[in-house]
């Protein structure tokens, strides 16, 4: 059975996951640090994970195999999943595949190691509804794809 587990401490998107997740009648957990608001539906689970640093991310892998679906901008957190056999999308739809990992993560580690110093790297670019857009067809699309190779 399928399962979206959303990175949701800084997840833009988590209405969206609501709306597709309920059209596909698929399990969503909310995983957060702390308390998080979720709506009122027995198809979402929200899940405190306690206040360590990286508490959330480790209940999610922990869990996230073949079959589930992860929600998080988190590119270790990604690369643990998809090592797991989890589909991993960006709140931007972007997909993290086994392909793409290795190089994403490296990326961000040289990011980080300019970062810490003193390089000016600027940050991410803005949210917007194009990043949205794509979030929600890149979802749409996951779970038809994963519930397609269930059925057979």
């Amino acid at each position: 059975m399928t399962r979206i587990y959303v990175d949701a401490d800084a997840c833009p998107v988590k209405d969206e996951i609501y709306r597709v997740a309920a059209r596909h009648a698929v399990a969503v957990s909310v995983v957060a640090g702390n308390f998080i608001r979720v709506p009122n539906d027995p198809l979402i689970e929200r899940i405190a994970a306690g206040a360590g640093m990286d508490a959330a991310d480790d209940w999610i892998a922990e869990r996230a195999a073949t079959g589930d679906i992860v929600i998080t901008a988190d590119i270790p957190l990604a690369a643990r999943c998809v090592k797991a056999g989890a589909a991993v999308i960006a709140p931007n739809g972007k997909p993290f595949t086994e392909e793409s990992i290795g190089m994403t993560l490296a990326v961000r580690n040289l990011m980080t190691d300019l970062r810490s110093s003193g390089e000016v790297t600027g940050g991410p670019r803005s949210f917007s509804p194009r990043d949205r857009s794509a979030f929600l067809s890149s979802l749409d699309q996951t779970i038809r794809r994963i519930q397609r190779a269930q059925q057979t």
